[in-house]
């Protein structure tokens, strides 16, 4: 258990498989009213107007508490922020290598609680996640991350850059997202 020195007093720490349940994310708010994207046309980007509102509905929270307990039962790393107690924001690393010699390892998400950000929390998160990566022996992080203009100045500012190699089943799986790697 790490407790950063900050004026939020927010505690930071691994998870435990057993601790993730529906009631973790009771106070925990997805909610991100996007507007603006970016989009790879003819192999430039651009931003363009996509408007919607980004939320998960029940059935993504069971799928999120799958794939969490999944990523700990193989040996990943799930690692939290809590302000009182309240989890406010969690990040994910899968443990598998790939890319061959960009030897990747997957950022699986990174989230912050709407009433949270701009706080420090997805750097601090961030960090702790490269950190891991690094010490299993991994080069970079991959990031098959959310296109909106606001997660993709955070990406740019942890210091991302568009893959050198894309995962094919993060292209297929969300394929307006943004295939981003990070130095370790």
């Amino acid at each position: 258990m790490l407790k950063q020195n900050n004026p939020l007093s927010i505690e930071y720490r691994q998870l435990r498989e057993t601790e993730i349940n529906r009631e973790l994310f009771s106070n925990f708010i997805r909610h991100q009213n996007v507007t603006k994207c970016w989009r790879k046309n003819n192999g430039t980007w651009t931003i363009q107007d996509a408007p919607f509102i980004d939320d998960w509905s029940e059935s993504d929270y069971q799928t999120l508490i799958t794939c969490l307990k999944n990523t700990l039962s193989s040996h990943g790393f799930v690692y939290a922020a809590f302000f009182y107690d309240s989890l406010k924001g969690f990040t994910s690393v899968e443990p598998a290598i790939f890319g061959g010699s960009h030897r990747y390892m997957d950022l699986s998400c990174i989230h912050v609680s709407e009433d949270m950000r701009g706080q420090g929390i997805g750097k601090a998160l961030f960090l702790a996640a490269k950190e891991w990566a690094r010490k299993k022996g991994a080069k970079k992080l991959y990031i098959s991350a959310h296109s909106s203009v606001e997660s993709q100045a955070f990406y740019k500012a942890m210091g991302c850059s568009e893959a050198q190699e894309y995962n094919q089943q993060h292209v297929e799986a969300e394929p307006f997202d943004c295939q981003l790697e990070c130095e370790l």
